[in-house]
């Protein structure tokens, strides 16, 4: 049975949920940090009900047929929510676990859904033929419209056990930027990860890009770079002093930089724009690509005025 609207706990956990492989393992990498946080989680299902006219050919209705299909629809999203809910319970016996079958459009349900949480959590890919074209579609409007963090699971292996776990963190210096850092150094205090703070000097003209920089590049932008990281990360280090942060400074596109920074990560986390009009466009085109192509789970972190 799923939980209605008005029970779920403020400071949850909520995670979108259709059945596939990829969802499943975000279901369980959810369950996982609110079992960390100490918070509840809330495990969404969206049916996506096209309209009846579009629905029937030749512009009929089809109301009994098409209202069968909605009941069978949803009796199956039930046995889904159910069973992965169970799974979660078996795993994580102390963890509130809850359910919500929810109708429309995705990117509005789950955002609606995850207003009061503190984390909204999406699989990489559904059940599709195109899924990284229709869950990208998703994802983009979730980073464009929900307020929350959200953190997109991706499929990756763990650290083995002798491994260094690690969080990266995107540092620019904004607002989001600052935020983020705060998000990466509490995921980093709980699961017992160093940190490693990535400043991309980007200021260059792009084109710039596709040379080597020179050793005097190099020593100019540790320079500039190193008072940003100290300025970013100061007010953090008496909150979490037992977190290690190793800083890196790289000219770089910012993608690429955080991609390479993140193998072997347990989390990647960046803003979601950057510094002024051209800094907001590039550090959102910046979110988008390492949502798609980063090797570990990515959180996208928005800056709340």
């Amino acid at each position: 049975m799923s939980t209605p609207e008005s029970t779920v706990d403020k400071g949850a956990v909520v995670v979108g949920y259709d059945g596939s492989e990829q969802a499943r393992k975000a279901v369980r990498w959810a369950a996982g940090e609110a079992a960390a946080r100490g918070c509840g989680l809330v495990v969404v299902h969206v049916v996506g009900f096209m309209p009846l006219a579009e629905a029937a050919p030749g512009g009929g209705t089809w109301p009994g047929f098409l209202e069968a299909g909605q009941e069978t629809a949803q009796r199956r999203a039930e046995t889904l929510l159910g069973d992965v809910a169970q799974e979660c319970r078996r795993a994580w016996p102390e963890l509130a676990v809850s359910t919500r079958l929810l109708s429309g459009r995705a990117p509005e349900a789950l955002a609606d859904a995850a207003e009061n949480a503190d984390l909204l959590v999406i699989g990489s890919s559904g059940l599709t033929a195109l899924p990284r074209l229709l869950v990208g579609s998703t994802a983009d409007e979730l980073l464009r419209e929900c307020h929350r963090p959200i953190v997109v699971v991706r499929d990756s292996d763990e650290p083995a056990a002798d491994e260094e776990r690690k969080v990266v963190v995107g540092v620019d210096g904004s607002e989001a930027g600052v935020e983020a850092i705060g998000f990466a150094y509490d995921f980093a205090d709980r699961h017992d990860c160093v940190l490693v703070a990535l400043h991309v000097w980007s200021d260059l003209p792009l084109e710039a890009m596709a040379v080597n920089p020179t050793e005097h590049d190099r020593e100019i932008v540790q320079e500039r770079g190193t008072p940003v990281l100290d300025e970013v990360l100061a007010g953090h280090r008496d909150r979490y002093p037992d977190v290690a942060v190793r800083r890196v400074i790289a000219i770089d596109r910012p993608a690429r930089a955080l991609s390479e920074q993140a193998e072997g990560a347990t989390l990647l986390v960046v803003g979601s724009h950057g510094r002024g009009p051209l800094r907001r466009a590039l550090l959102g085109s910046v979110s988008r690509a390492v949502v798609h192509h980063a090797p570990c789970p990515v959180a996208v972190v928005r800056h709340h005025p």
